[in-house]
């Protein structure tokens, strides 16, 4: 996923997309085959589509957008993978956009169909459908609009709308961060948000932690956790949650609600956990992440198994409601501890690390970074030994989603 968190993204299509590869003058460059996908924004220029490329190992190699690869249509783009499907979709600066779904077959990416939805600013599997949410900032449209898509017929199977203001109940509106499956249900985490006055994303309540939890498919709300130990869950277009091997979730926060254009959280970037079989967060755990990380606050992450994060950070200085971090490190939710990752660039050097990230959940993950110089790479982050190794070189353009598609 590309770093514009305050972005919306734009669902849509039905229109005919047309894929093609970048061109080159050398016939020896190389084109890659295998079920990893980037995304690849080319370099030297603005308003440009990504490309996807694949390839067959991250650890090792280089890969190029010249001569090879799938150019999107439209500036920015989104991905999800689900259902052995590899989802691309355009933020349409408010309007329609195109969806293009693809699979792998034999290393290479085929398009499977292009199918149409409104905008949405939250997504994620749940069975086999992708669950899409249009959410409201106003205060005089209460209500969000959910589409599902089923990734087998690529069809919407079914659509609603859910009460924001009701959801909150606290004279403003949930604005859900995201949103996850969890067992049967629909876990989504929400900022209340005052939409209104020009007001929008901020609060009269920056320090509490909201999840609402629906039924599925029939997304009726059963009920709303909330705790005052930490602010809310996640952050605009960011998953605050994750979920471990035993069905227990974590949530993050990053101590970031704002009222008058300024941070007024007072909790510290925390972690709170949700036991599984439970719809209450546990009174007994609470995690302060700045306490162990010298202040740092978390502003994205990937789970890697065993009770371990591989963390995105910024620093007390660096910290805002849209700052997307680059400071690596390991949170291991289960002993309560915090591991500045080693091996990776001078920050000095860095132009952006992505947030869509792959993990096997195998104690590692693979994260893309782009250098201020041009160059791109993913590297390996081993949360075991909190240290990062250089991998895949990409060239011709910054790396913006990292993902796999089976």
């Amino acid at each position: 996923m590309k770093n514009t968190k305050w972005a919306s993204l734009a669902l849509a299509a039905s229109v005919s997309v047309s894929a093609y590869s970048c061109k080159s003058d050398s016939p020896d460059l190389p084109t890659n085959k295998g079920n990893y996908v980037l995304a690849v924004t080319p370099i030297a220029s603005t308003g440009v589509a990504d490309y996807l490329v694949t390839v067959d190992n991250l650890e090792s190699g280089s890969t190029t957008i010249l001569g090879n690869g799938v150019e999107q249509d439209g500036t920015y783009r989104y991905y999800v993978t689900h259902n052995n499907k590899f989802f691309s979709m355009l933020y349409g600066q408010g309007n329609p956009g195109a969806v293009t779904t693809y699979s792998v077959q034999e290393g290479k990416l085929k398009k499977l169909s292009d199918f149409q939805s409104e905008t949405v600013q939250a997504f994620a599997p749940v069975n086999e459908d992708i669950l899409m949410l249009k959410i409201p900032r106003s205060n005089t449209n209460p209500l969000a609009n959910y589409y599902k898509v089923n990734t087998n017929s690529l069809l919407i199977s079914g659509e609603g709308t859910l009460d924001v203001q009701k959801v909150a109940g606290n004279g403003e509106s949930a604005f859900f961060t995201w949103i996850k499956q969890v067992g049967s249900k629909v876990y989504a985490p929400y900022m209340s948000i005052q939409a209104c006055c020009n007001a929008a994303f901020e609060t009269a309540y920056p320090d509490s932690a909201w999840v609402a939890v629906y039924s599925y498919p029939d997304m009726k709300l059963e009920k709303v956790i909330k705790d005052n130990r930490m602010s809310f869950v996640g952050r605009y277009f960011t998953d605050g949650l994750g979920v471990d091997e035993k069905g227990d979730v974590y949530a993050f926060s990053s101590s970031i609600g704002t009222k008058n254009k300024v941070i007024t959280s007072t909790k510290p970037s925390a972690i709170l956990k949700i036991a599984s079989g439970s719809t209450e967060f546990d009174k007994n755990y609470y995690f302060n992440v700045e306490a162990v990380s010298a202040g740092k606050n978390i502003t994205d992450w990937i789970y890697v198994g065993q009770g371990k994060f591989v963390v995105l950070m910024t620093t007390k200085e660096e910290k805002g409601a849209y700052e997307s971090g680059k400071h690596i490190g390991i949170v291991d939710v289960y002993n309560k501890t915090f591991k500045d990752v080693t091996g990776m660039p001078d920050l000095d050097l860095i132009k952006d690390i992505t947030t869509n990230n792959y993990s096997a959940k195998d104690g590692s993950a693979y994260i893309g970074v782009a250098m201020k110089d041009a160059t791109s790479f993913v590297y390996r982050i081993n949360a075991s030994t909190a240290t990062a190794t250089q991998g895949l070189r990409v060239e011709g353009g910054s790396i913006t989603a990292v993902t796999r598609v089976d």
